[in-house]
């Protein structure tokens, strides 16, 4: 039993491991970049240090040889000391040949009191000699078994006379040298392979941490909590990421809010035409069936409350449509103002029988592209709103003003205005002000976000501008167009 109980367990600790998670493709990446650069640092070891070395050996000897010229060139008594210290610490033959006598300073341990390198002198001052160069240098590789060496001569002039001055240098590391350069090697390729996994595991956990604090707090918003905080420390791209989290999460509760104020709401507003419906049916058909005066009344109240449910409903409908772009626009080019001049003209009813006192300002003409339904409802709309927050004012003002290639429609009201706080939401779905709830208004709270749709879909600008208690102006901006051709005809024939 215990037995099988391991087993699973084990199984499980394979299970987790992740190869797409951000940690572990972090961590096999620094793993095999660390292995790569082991295997880059052997490949150099095996295949290019013995060239390197031949390459740098040769500039140093000849760096080595300028110091010498220089030293012999100025002061030749102290020379002998200078170069028998060179020749030891470097490991090189300097020879001097003066018309006199011949110097030799042998640091090499091949070529100690012996004349192997005697043909490599005569050779290169024969080359020397012949040259026009002041200084002549060439690399041997023979099979006498003094490996590959640098031989090197240059002319000093010292007084009148012209001496020669030779060195003659091995060019292969040493094996010591080799072997202990290995040994370090496989030490660094140790280190650099731990410090890479460490790297590897603190800047996994390093990345991965914010975003699975984000996973865990959006895990925690899908299930319905909306009081999660989004916290993405610790980069840029997370804190940016956790931000537009934080945002959407408050946009989240806040339509929540409102769907379920429009829920409440709605249902108040539907049962109240409901019941007149039902009450006034019945009184038809119990009472006032045969009396054609009253029963028309009643059938009169009944397509009111018939026609408030339809508006109900379409409102619902049109922000349903305008939310899943499932609205088709019929472009036009029409005179905004003539549209506007009809919009005034349908709320002239409104005005005798309720006792507003609805002004409109227009401007010259002012043609713009457009649907002209759907902005006619958007002034409509504007004009319903005013009247509803108006209050005991019943002054509204209609105004349109034209400047360089734009037109401006504007919806005056001279009522309660709008808080400061909440003018912000006045265009958000389901939204309702406080002004609402406090006097008893009715709506769905759809207008103004289906009005704020449809300027969306036209490019149009608007905003609201509004004092508590002192009004409000909605209002709207299109850019305007020249006159239609066919219009400008039908005005001539006219």
């Amino acid at each position: 039993m215990a037995d099988h109980t391991g087993k699973r367990a084990s199984k499980r600790a394979v299970r987790r491991i992740d190869t797409s998670s951000i940690k572990t493709t972090t961590l096999l990446s620094f793993v095999i970049f660390a292995l790569f650069l082991v295997m880059v640092l052997w490949g150099l070891s095996n295949f290019f240090l013995s060239s390197f070395y031949e390459r740098a050996r040769s500039q140093e000897v000849i760096r080595t040889a300028e110091t010498l010229e220089a030293q012999f060139s100025q002061d030749s008594v102290s020379f002998g000391s200078l170069a028998l210290q060179t020749a030891s610490s470097n490991n090189i033959y300097i020879r001097i040949d003066t018309p006199d006598e011949r110097f030799i300073f042998d640091g090499t341990r091949e070529a100690q009191d012996s004349d192997a390198f005697e043909a490599d002198v005569s050779r290169i001052e024969t080359k020397l000699v012949f040259s026009t160069a002041e200084n002549v240098s060439e690399t041997r590789r023979d099979n006498s078994g003094m490996g590959t060496r640098l031989v090197y001569a240059s002319f000093i002039t010292s007084g009148s006379t012209d001496n020669i001055l030779c060195i003659i240098a091995p060019l292969y590391p040493d094996p010591v040298t080799v072997r202990i350069l290995r040994d370090m090697l496989i030490y660094i390729s140790f280190i650099v392979l731990i410090v890479s996994l460490l790297l590897a595991f603190a800047l996994s956990v390093r990345l991965t941490s914010p975003i699975e604090k984000l996973t865990r707090s959006a895990t925690e918003l899908s299930n319905g909590n909306h009081d999660v905080y989004f916290d993405g420390a610790g980069f840029t791209e997370t804190k940016e990421l956790a931000r537009a989290l934080n945002k959407a999460s408050y946009e989240m509760e806040k339509t929540d809010f409102y769907q379920r104020e429009i829920i409440a709401n709605v249902s108040h507003d539907l049962k109240t035409p409901l019941t007149m419906i039902r009450s006034y049916a019945e009184k038809i058909m119990d009472i006032t069936g045969d009396n054609p005066e009253k029963r028309n009344a009643d059938l009169n109240v009944i397509i009111s409350e018939t026609e408030h449910l339809n508006k109900m409903v379409t409102d619902m409908l049109s922000v349903s449509n305008l939310q899943s772009n499932n609205i088709e626009l019929h472009m036009e080019t029409f005179d905004l103002v003539q549209a506007a001049r009809s919009v005034y003209e349908s709320s002239l009813a409104l005005a005798s029988s309720e006792g507003f006192d609805i002004q409109f300002h227009p401007c010259r003409p002012a043609y713009v592209v457009g649907d002209r339904t759907r902005m006619t409802q958007v002034m409509t709309n504007f004009v319903s709103n005013a009247v509803k927050y108006s209050g005991d004012n019943k002054f509204i003002d209609l105004r349109l003003s034209k400047s360089s290639k734009k037109v401006t429609f504007h919806c005056i009201d001279h009522g309660m205005g709008i808080p400061a706080e909440e003018i912000g939401h006045v265009w958000d779905k389901y939204y309702r002000t406080s002004a609402n709830h406090e006097r008893g208004i009715e709506g769905t709270g759809l207008g103004l976000s289906i009005v704020k749709g449809i300027l969306n879909l036209h490019g149009a600008k608007y905003g609201v501008e509004s004092e508590e208690g002192k009004g409000s102006d909605f209002w709207f901006e299109m850019d305007t167009v020249r006159k239609p051709a066919a219009e400008e005809t039908e005005k001539k024939d006219g």
